[in-house]
């Protein structure tokens, strides 16, 4: 049988920044028209090498071989001109922009120096009906849904003619019906012969729509293996360099009295309608349901990000005022937002700037002094509790991989000792190492008494870690099951409105 030649070959690639050896003689290759899972540990060097192939980062030294002759990636132009496109996981589109001037922007097609609108729409609504996607071109993009952006995403790349395609966990904000539609379209440019990096945590995606997969481990390539030849477990070995005996660690429920109550809570905007619940001490309630759903949304209206039309907050049974942040924190409610970036870090501070920020009181000495050798204990000693992949505390905390920003906001909250602690997608973007400390982690924190709430979109985490589930479905609570009537099953038909 006829072997199909690379596309894309790496050798002994290597990348170090100040303090760290991010990749380590790298070897990686990708044929033609194959989904090629990129997988490892948080830190594990996946987006080094990403943004090399995307020209973002220029490689030490090592060798990028593209159709069989040697290249120089020296910049995202460059990559570009190859043909290698790259959908990050945070989006890179101008919401204040139509679908069609997006998918075209910096290459709007010209006609004597005026710019072809008709044209435009005409070519990039042939390429969506190209995949059979329904999109009207002529809309912006501020008023798709995050899933329509993504799929945004990959027609632009395929738009410049891309041969590989990189995609960074591409799935992370989608529901499984989104996902179904995205496998799909990568379905269909594997057929047309493009090559997919697919960079993702979620292991059993791998087996759904991978040909092969590469691990590395702390900037080193540890092997490539057919999909077709490992199990999952084998997987998790060779990500962590040992064996991973159970994702959910036991914890015995001591539930206590109420913590939290909400009364009839909605907001401006509809997304919210009359929401009632309470959360014990001790209890880890999770809040199941579709994008869109309104989970987040609640989140946000207890936290005071996002003002409410109606409704009352009680704290030990008394009603207290939140208006803001500012209100919530003094209230010792603490809020791991999803969207870390944006929401959860000063990205241009350091880790232990980011570790203190919501409570600096408690390193001020007697209240007139900042004690910067106290900072540097206390985010030192996070560092070591969460296993935080970083040459040290003052190391940007926008250097950092995503999973690791996801932990240092994880610190954040911990040293605010809050007593209600809301985590919206926790584990999004983090690997399946570091997952089982998270919930070790919520474990702990439910031991020690405090109210709990996990928002979650991964079916299988919100069973493996809730006390109770709340589902909601257009803004409202659809149902609630108690913990011996777990089940997907159940979970899904609350959350699509059924029951």
């Amino acid at each position: 049988m006829q072997t199909v030649p690379d596309i894309l070959k790496l050798t002994n690639v290597n990348k170090e920044f100040p303090g760290v050896k991010a990749l380590t003689d790298m070897c990686f290759s990708l044929r033609p028209g194959e989904v090629h899972a990129l997988v490892g540990e948080n830190g594990a060097g996946k987006s080094t090498l990403m943004k090399i192939l995307s020209g973002a980062y220029r490689k030490d030294s090592g060798t990028i071989e593209f159709e069989g002759r040697e290249v120089e990636i020296n910049s995202p132009k460059a990559a570009e001109k190859l043909g290698i496109a790259t959908i990050y996981q945070e989006l890179n589109l101008i919401s204040r922009m139509t679908v069609a001037e997006n998918v075209y922007l910096g290459r709007f097609p010209r006609e004597k120096g005026a710019i072809q609108w008709k044209k435009m729409n005409e070519d990039a609504q042939a390429l969506f009906d190209s995949f059979d996607i329904e999109m009207d071109v002529r809309k912006m993009v501020r008023s798709v849904s995050l899933a329509q952006r993504q799929i945004v995403e990959i027609i632009k790349a395929v738009s410049t003619n891309a041969k590989v395609v990189i995609m960074d966990e591409p799935t992370s904000s989608l529901t499984t019906r989104e996902t179904e539609v995205l496998f799909r379209i990568i379905r269909t440019l594997k057929s047309k012969g493009i090559a997919i990096i697919f960079i993702t945590h979620r292991l059993d995606e791998i087996f759904e729509i991978c040909d092969r997969m590469t691990v590395l481990r702390d900037g080193c390539y540890i092997g490539t293996r057919e999909i077709s030849d490992i199990t999952k477990s084998e997987m998790i070995a060779m990500m962590i360099g040992r064996e991973l005996t159970q994702q959910y660690p036991e914890r015995n429920a001591s539930i206590r009295d109420v913590l939290l109550e909400c009364k009839h809570m909605s907001d401006t905007e509809g997304r919210v309608k009359d929401v009632s619940f309470a959360v014990r001490g001790g209890e880890v309630l999770g809040f199941a349901g579709l994008v869109g759903a309104g989970r987040t949304e609640i989140m946000r209206l207890i936290f005071g990000a996002d003002k409410r039309s109606q409704g009352h907050i009680f704290i030990r049974g008394k009603e207290v005022s939140i208006r803001n942040p500012r209100d919530a924190i003094a209230n010792k409610i603490g809020f791991l937002t999803e969207n870390r970036k944006e929401e959860g870090l000063f990205l241009r501070s350091t880790v232990r700037v980011n570790t203190v920020m919501v409570a600096l009181k408690k390193i001020m000495v007697k209240g007139l002094y900042f004690n910067f050798r106290k900072e540097k204990e206390e985010a030192e000693k996070y560092v070591k509790l969460l296993h935080i992949v970083t040459p040290s505390v003052n190391q940007k905390a926008m250097y950092l991989s995503g999973g690791n920003q996801q932990k240092v906001v994880l610190a954040k909250w911990l040293f605010s000792d809050s007593q209600i602690i809301i985590f919206d997608e926790p584990t999004r973007g983090i690997d399946v190492g570091a997952k089982r400390e998270i919930y070790s982690i919520i474990n702990q924190l439910a031991e020690e008494g405090k109210a709990v709430i996990v928002v979650s979109s991964d079916m299988e985490e919100i069973l493996g870690i809730s006390d109770r589930i709340l589902v909601m479905h257009e803004g409202v609570i659809s149902g609630e099951i108690m913990k011996p009537d777990f089940s997907q099953t159940l979970v899904t038909e609350y959350a699509v409105g059924g029951k």
